[in-house]
């Protein structure tokens, strides 16, 4: 999720919303095809829908204005998963990378390369 091309997406979303659209982290946005970026901004609908629903991820410091924790963190399928097996039950196992300074976390089996 390269900032020059989609900025405002932070790790967390980013690797949500790859995960759910299959594509790798390292994958070049100048060689997707149409349908791909298609598949990816229906992906960003609805990570972020998901997560307002949830009312945002409390993993680090992020409270809502009550105090309260959001719950995004406890249905996350990519992001700070390392090791854990993939979600799609596909045979993946989470891994994590690290992308223009960044964590990025993806599933070894379904978002190859």
């Amino acid at each position: 999720m390269d900032p020059y091309f989609i900025a405002g997406i932070g790790n967390i979303y980013s690797d949500e919303i790859l995960w759910n659209a299959g594509y790798h982290p390292l994958a070049r946005v100048e060689k997707l095809k149409e349908k791909d970026l298609k598949k990816i901004f229906g992906s960003i609908l609805k990570i972020l829908k998901k997560a307002i629903q949830y009312q945002g991820d409390s993993v680090d410091d992020y409270r809502l204005p009550s105090g309260e924790k959001g719950r995004y963190q406890n249905i996350q399928k990519a992001y700070q998963q390392t090791g854990k097996k993939c979600s799609k039950n596909d045979g993946g196992v989470i891994r994590r990378i690290k992308v223009g300074g960044r964590s990025a976390h993806f599933c070894s089996k379904h978002q190859k390369l």
